[in-house]
This record gives C-alpha cells, structure tokens and sequence, in this order.
C-alpha cells in the first residue's frame, strides 16, 4: 500500500510541478515577493498531496518570531524544503552548488532568494554567500540554512558544517534552530509512508556567541528530536 501510496503522490505531484517551476518566468517580471508567491503555490501544493494522498500530518511546535532571523534546520528529507517555506514565512535558503546548476529550477531557485553554498569552500565563494546573504537579509528576509551540510537518516548527528558560524557571525542576526524528524515517514530510499511529522521550532539565540558556543547550542537542538 505505502508503494502504491508513494507512486500516486510522485505522479501527481512531479506532473504538477512542471508547470509551475516553467512559469517561473513570468511571476519574475513583476520581482521577488511575485516569485516568492509563485513558490508558496507550489509548497501548498505539495502539502494538499502529501496530506491526501500520503496521510502525512504535521505537528508545529513553538512559534515562529517576529521579524527576520537566520534559521538553522535539520535536514532529513525534501519534505521540509518546500515546507518550512510555508511554515518560516519565505526565509532565503542556503542551497548546494549544484542545485543551481539544474536546468531551469535552479534559476528559478536563485530568483527566489538562493543563497549558494560551495562545498570546496574557496575563499571567493565563501565571499559570494556572505554577500548574497546580507544583501538578502537587506531585503528583510529570513536565511534558512541546514547546517549539517545534507540531509541524513533519523538518528544521524553529524558536526556543522564550517560555514555556519561564519554565516552567524556576518549575518549579526539571532538564530532559531529547528528540529524535525521527516524522515521517519519520508525515507531517503523505499516507499514513503503515512504518519505524523513533528517540527519544533526552538527557543531564539542571541547573535554574537563565540563559534563555539553557538554551535554547540544549535547542534544540541536540531537534534532533540533524537533524543
């Protein structure tokens, strides 16, 4: 059944999905809270499948905070790319290199508010996320990143990634850790599977902690849910 579950909402949500990224184009003419808007349709979209088709529910703990911040999330399935949109109130994401480089999505990623990530870490790329970031956080919007760098499997607790303090620190903005355990119903390889999602959004940390200190807070509460 899960199989059956999962091939139904695949079909309908990838068939979907094709023309709302290829319209992309147009909500661009009119600037970013168009394409933002644009984007939110898609997420929706995505939560009315997952709901319906897969019996997948949500549980928000805690509430979001007034005003930007630099969220720092778990990262355990697609699932929450799109969701935490919805939920975070349209944060500029952190994203891979090359997850720009898609054909068409990844424009369509950067217009939005992609701020990419370079894993090789060069002097000049960590310069371009820095300014991409700021210029973004100019905008008043919130940065999402997940800061163990990819997505892992319930239970896993890798270290942050380097980039993250570094962020923290240009940015100057408090940071608001999120927990989740998406992957107990939406698993990285098999049928996905219905059940209940919990995402708990953590208490706010001040800006300007020592890298330590911040990473060290973070790590501890993105990761409570696996506890």
């Amino acid at each position: 059944m899960n199989r059956l579950r999962t091939l139904i909402f695949s079909l309908f949500f990838y068939t979907l999905s094709v023309p709302i990224v290829l319209a992309v184009p147009v909500s661009a003419l009119f600037g970013r809270r168009a394409v933002m808007r644009h984007a939110h349709v898609w997420a929706q979209m995505h939560r009315l499948l997952y709901r319906t088709i897969m019996g997948i529910r949500v549980v928000v703990e805690g509430q979001r905070p007034a005003g930007p911040v630099f969220y720092a999330a778990k990262h355990q399935a697609m699932f929450e790319t799109l969701e935490l949109q919805l939920l975070l109130g349209g944060p500029a994401m952190v994203i891979k290199r090359e997850l720009s480089r898609i054909p068409f999505w990844g424009w369509a990623a950067l217009q939005y508010g992609g701020i990419v990530a370079d894993r090789e870490a060069s002097a000049t790329a960590l310069r371009a996320m820095m300014r991409d970031a700021k210029a973004l956080k100019a905008e008043g919007r919130s940065i999402l990143i997940y800061p163990e760098g990819t997505r892992v499997a319930p239970g896993e607790q890798p270290p942050l990634q380097s980039g993250f303090a570094g962020l923290y620190r240009a940015l100057g903005m408090p940071c608001v850790p999120v927990a989740l355990n998406t992957g107990v119903v939406w698993p990285r390889h098999g049928p996905k599977r219905p059940g209940v999602v919990t995402i708990r959004i953590g208490d706010v940390i001040p800006a300007g902690l020592p890298r330590d200190a911040i990473e060290a807070r973070v790590h501890a509460a993105i990761n409570v849910l696996d506890v």
